[in-house]
C-alpha cells in the first residue's frame, strides 16, 4: 500500500427539503385547510477516526465528497425524509484544516472518534406552518435551507509513542528492524527510509509503537534532502531517540547540533521533547572511541548517551529501559480503549476485555 499523509478534498454537506403547498380536499371535511409538510433536513459531513488505516491513499482517487439532500414535504402534513450523513473515514491521527493548511477545524487522535464538520440544511417550512387567522390559506413555502461546502486538508500525523530521528545512514532503518517485525529497507546509501514506518515494540512485558522517520540534513527545514515534512509524524511522540553514527563521516557532536537546529526551525515543540542520545555501530570501533565520543556528547549538552549496536542488539536494553520511563502505565497498544497514565488506575487484565 502506498504512503500518503496529505491530501485535499471537497466537501458538501446536503441540502434540506423544500417545504409543500397542499391543501386537505376531502369529500367530507369541510374547511379542509392547508396541510403541506415541511421538508426534510440535508445530511451531515461527518469524518471519523477509524483503527486500521495509516495511509491517506483514498483521497487521492476520491475528491468529491456530498451527502445526500433532503426529500421534499407532501401533502396530509407529511415531512420529507431527512438526507443520509456522509461518513468519510479516516486513519486515527488525522487533522482536517481549512483551504488556508495552519487553521486546524478537527483532530482525529482516538479510534471511532467522530465530529460533524459540516451541517446539513434545515427543509423548508411547508404552508400548514404559514397558517394563521388572517392567512387562513396560505400558498408560500420555503425552499429548504442550502448545504455547507468547502475544500479541506487531511494531514495524517501517525501516532506513536516514540520516534527515531538522526541524519542519513545513522542505522536508523537496521535499528528498527532489531526491536521490532517491521521490514525496512536497509541499504549503504542515503535516504533509504523515504515514508516513516511504524513497529511495535516488546520490551519487559510492555509495549509501545516506535516511529522511524527519513533521515534530516542541514538546511531540512528550508526543503534539502527530503526536508522537513515528516517531522509532523513524531509530534505526538512522548520521548524521542535520537541515533548518532559513531562510524560515519560526521563528527557525532555536529550530527547532534545538526538535528537539534532543524527541530528548532520545525517548531510545534519538537525541539522541548525529551530526547535519548544513542550512539549507533560502536561493533564497527574500539571501546576507547565509544567512550571518548560519548563524554564529547555529554559535553555539548546530550543528558544521557547509550552506546548501541543495531546489527548486534548489543545496548538495546538499557536503551529501551530508558525509553519505558517516559511511557505511561499503559499504552494505546496495550490497551486499545485508551492509554493510562497513573500505574494505579491501570484496570487488572480480564479475558473479557
Amino acid at each position: 500500500m502506498h504512503f500518503l499523509d496529505q491530501a485535499k478534498i471537497f466537501i458538501r454537506s446536503g441540502a434540506g427539503g423544500p417545504g409543500a403547498v397542499s391543501f386537505r380536499r376531502e369529500k367530507y371535511v369541510e374547511y379542509g385547510g392547508p396541510d403541506g409538510g415541511e421538508g426534510g433536513k440535508g445530511g451531515d459531513i461527518v469524518f471519523e477516526a477509524v483503527a486500521g488505516l495509516n495511509t491517506l491513499i483514498d483521497f487521492r482517487y476520491t475528491q468529491h465528497f456530498k451527502a445526500q439532500r433532503g426529500m421534499g414535504g407532501a401533502g396530509k402534513n407529511r415531512t420529507g425524509a431527512g438526507g443520509n450523513d456522509l461518513v468519510i473515514k479516516v486513519p486515527v491521527g488525522t487533522q482536517v484544516l481549512d483551504d488556508d493548511r495552519e487553521t486546524v477545524l478537527a483532530d482525529l487522535i482516538e479510534a471511532g472518534q467522530r465530529i460533524t464538520l459540516l451541517r446539513g440544511g434545515d427543509g423548508g417550512r411547508g404552508n400548514a406552518s404559514y397558517k394563521t387567522s388572517t392567512n387562513r390559506a396560505p400558498r408560500q413555502s420555503g425552499p429548504g435551507w442550502p448545504g455547507q461546502e468547502m475544500w479541506v486538508w487531511l494531514r495524517l500525523k501517525l501516532l506513536a509513542d516514540a520516534g527515531l530521528l538522526g541524519l542519513p545512514n545513522a542505522g536508523k532503518s537496521t535499528f528498527i528492524n532489531q526491536i521490532t517485525n517491521t521490514k525496512a529497507k536497509v541499504g549503504a546509501y542515503a535516504f533509504t527510509t523515504t515514508r516513516p514506518q511504524l513497529g511495535v515494540v516488546r520490551h519487559r512485558n510492555r509495549e509501545f509503537v516506535l516511529a522511524d522517520i527519513p533521515g534530516l540534513i542541514a538546511g531540512a527545514a528550508d526543503g534539502a534532502g527530503i526536508g522537513d515534512r515528516f517531522l509532523g509524524h513524531i509530534e505526538r511522540c512522548r520521548v524521542l531517540i535520537h541515533l548518532i553514527d559513531v562510524h560515519g563521516d560526521t563528527d557525532p557532536v555536529e550530527a547532534m547540533h545538526i538535528v537539534e537546529e532543524e527541530l528548532e526551525a520545525y517548531g510545534a515543540g519538537l525541539d522541548e521533547k525529551p530526547r535519548i542520545v544513542a550512539l549507533n555501530k560502536i561493533d564497527l570501533v574500539d571501546a576507547e572511541l565509544v567512550e571518548a565520543f560519548s563524554q564529547e556528547l555529554l559535553e555539548a549538552g546530550a543528558d544521557r548517551v547509550f552506546p548501541i549496536s543495531g546489527a548486534t542488539g548489543k545496548g538495546m536494553d538499557r536503551l529501551l529501559d530508558a525509553v519505558l520511563d517516559y511511557l505511561p502505565a499503559a499504552t494505546v497498544t496495550e490497551r486499545p480503549s485508551g492509554e493510562v497514565e497513573d500505574e494505579q488506575d491501570r484496570q487488572p487484565w480480564s479475558p473479557l476485555g
